[in-house]
């Protein structure tokens, strides 16, 4: 009701300043007609021509819709769109009165003509006085910006600081496109890419507002740039809107995303439409987004399962489909687990559920391995039992060479995976890096220690880590589902490694807090290694994707990896017994040799 209130105030408030300028326009046309002496009897016709012209004026501004327009924000565009419905008003008028001239007459025509130039400059001076009022005074108390890169939200964004909507005022702009260098944008001057840090102090800039199509690659470019002429305070206003005057604060998750380029959305829709789906850990940060996208491209029905509570609820209220289904269960409750599999008979199972966190599962060997290699048993063995076209067990790249329980639990469920007797059962792995942003990763923990003032606590100052953002990483996932046959081992290209403490610096930098916040190191913690793998040996190929590959097969007579499987969740050591089923474990001992 507010809203409808403000239009229809706005619409009153022109259109009565419209006709009084109107009125005043035509009555100084006359006068400049006559030499300021108006004859009497073209007097007595003067308010017939004003009513006919106003009300001509008004019908057209409302269809232009030019009383919709924001009054701080008017510019050429809305210009243009007053200059061809005034035109057209007095075309119109000008028909009217040559089809009932006796309405008018006497009537100076060219008074009317004049008329037309001095109403246009009038209204027009009207309509931009807010924005130039608003440039004048709020810009002074305004961050000094640079706009860097130019695209359709720029224009508005620019609007938006010269009419003290956002604490901004742009000052320049620059762009790598040539054509565009010279060239002005709502008054501000577009200047080359390449001279940012001259333009930064040249103009004593402080700020900058991101727009464009930037890659992370060359975003993180221009933070540094930024950095190196003291410019911290950066904001992206691609979601900028006349609606809502919002700009994006840049994260750490925007310089290192990496959109694959060849990600085959046809391909993913194709595997995933129609079809009913069941993911396990479903309320994790990998399950939770594979349950986000299989909804998004079309499944029949998504069986969600996780044994955490509120992270289930989270992902069911989030989804709220009649299609989805959540079930609260542990992976190793395996005759509830089967009582899912033969009431939904799902085609397609992602295995997602596993515990993660390195040290955790260091201090807490015999549960990881119930539950990450016992888990994908289970799971597994249900799915070929009851018929599944395909199962994707989600692995890591603490997999390769596993310095630590939870890498080794992961490669020995790969090894189960690649040899168990399938039937008709597609079984695959997909193995990849950390993922931004997850539950317990490096991110979030960086973030809550900035907020706190710090310091940054980082293992080793040599640590390095593959980086993706989850949802091209679950997209990745499905893809290289679609395209498995079984038995095969993927592993998703993550890209350069990141150095962790390079991760730090830039996140402290985003913040606005270089030189405030310390850096210690803490020495690697319990089965930790300084360098992640993906590739284990030159076995590997590419698949018909360069984001995907594929591993060549780890033969492991399945019997026998039966039985070892079942020592090592009975024994009392069983990092001992994971090391004979996979013997580049490396097994982690503290000083006491435990």
């Amino acid at each position: 009701m507010q809203l409808k209130l403000t239009i229809y105030h706005r619409i009153i408030f022109f259109v009565i300043f419209d006709s009084l300028i109107g009125v005043f326009t035509l009555y100084l046309a006359y006068l400049l007609r006559f030499n300021f002496t108006i004859p009497n009897e073209f007097l007595d016709k003067f308010w017939i021509v004003a009513t006919a012209i106003l009300s001509l004026r008004v019908l057209f501004f409302y269809i232009f819709k030019i009383y919709y327009r924001s009054w701080r924000f008017f510019g050429l565009k809305d210009l243009k769109d007053l200059i061809k419905a005034t035109t057209l008003a007095y075309i119109l008028f000008f028909v009217i009165f040559y089809i009932a001239p006796n309405i008018f007459n006497p009537m100076p025509r060219s008074a009317v003509i004049i008329d037309f130039f001095l109403s246009l400059m009038f209204i027009s001076l009207f309509r931009i006085s807010k924005r130039v009022f608003l440039e004048s005074t709020n810009n002074i108390s305004s961050k000094r910006a640079v706009v860097i890169g130019i695209d359709s939200h720029t224009p508005s964004a620019i609007k938006a600081a010269q009419g003290g909507d956002i604490p901004y005022q742009a000052l320049c702009a620059v762009s790598k496109d040539s054509s565009l260098i010279g060239s002005y944008i709502e008054s501000v001057k577009v200047y080359p890419l390449e001279d940012l840090e001259r333009i930064c102090k040249d103009f004593e800039i402080d700020s900058a507002l991101i727009a464009g199509s930037v890659s992370a690659k060359e975003l993180d470019s221009i933070v540094e740039r930024l950095a190196s002429v003291n410019v911290n305070d950066i904001k992206r206003i691609s979601l900028l809107s006349e609606s809502a005057k919002k700009l994006q604060d840049i994260d750490i998750e925007d310089l290192l995303a990496r959109e694959p380029k060849d990600l085959d959305v046809k391909v993913i829709k194709e595997f995933i439409k129609n079809k009913t789906i069941l993911v396990t850990g479903a309320g994790g940060s990998i399950g939770s987004e594979i349950c986000r996208q299989v909804v998004e491209f079309g499944c029949k029905k998504l069986i969600m399962v996780d044994n955490a509570e509120y992270n289930l609820y989270k992902i069911n209220e989030e989804l709220n489909s009649p299609n989805v289904v959540a079930k609260l269960l542990s992976i190793l409750d395996i005759d509830i687990l089967e009582e899912i599999f033969d009431e939904y008979k799902p085609d397609i199972v992602i295995h997602a559920a596993a515990y993660k966190h390195v040290p955790l599962c260091e201090d807490n060997a015999k549960e990881a391995i119930r539950n990450n290699i016992g888990g994908v048993i289970n799971i597994i063995d249900l799915s070929i039992k009851y018929g599944v076209k395909k199962v994707v067990n989600i692995s890591s790249d603490k997999a390769v060479r596993p310095t630590n329980v939870m890498g080794a639990t992961k490669r020995v469920g790969e090894l189960y995976a690649q040899n168990v007797d399938s039937k008709d059962t597609e079984v695959v792995s997909v193995r990849f890096g950390n993922v931004l942003g997850s539950s317990g990763s490096v991110v979030p923990k960086f973030k809550a220690q900035i907020e706190k003032g710090g310091p940054l606590t980082v293992t080793h100052p040599e640590i390095t880590r593959y980086f993706m953002l989850i949802p091209e990483a679950c997209r990745l996932v499905l893809q290289a589902s679609a395209i498995a046959k079984g038995g095969e081992l993927f592993i998703l290209d993550m890209g350069e490694p990141v150095k962790i403490v390079d991760l730090a610096k830039k996140m402290i930098r985003l913040y606005g807090k270089e030189g405030q916040i310390e850096i210690i190191y803490t020495g690697l913690r319990k089965g930790e290694k300084l360098y992640e793998e993906l590739l284990i040996d030159d076995a590997e190929c590419k698949t018909k994707y360069d984001s995907i590959y594929v591993a060549g097969a780890t033969l492991y007579d399945i019997k026998k990896l039966k039985e070892d499987i079942k020592e090592a969740l009975s024994s009392d050591n069983p990092k001992k017994i994971l090391k004979k089923i996979v013997p580049e474990y490396k097994v982690y001992e503290d000083k006491e040799g435990r």
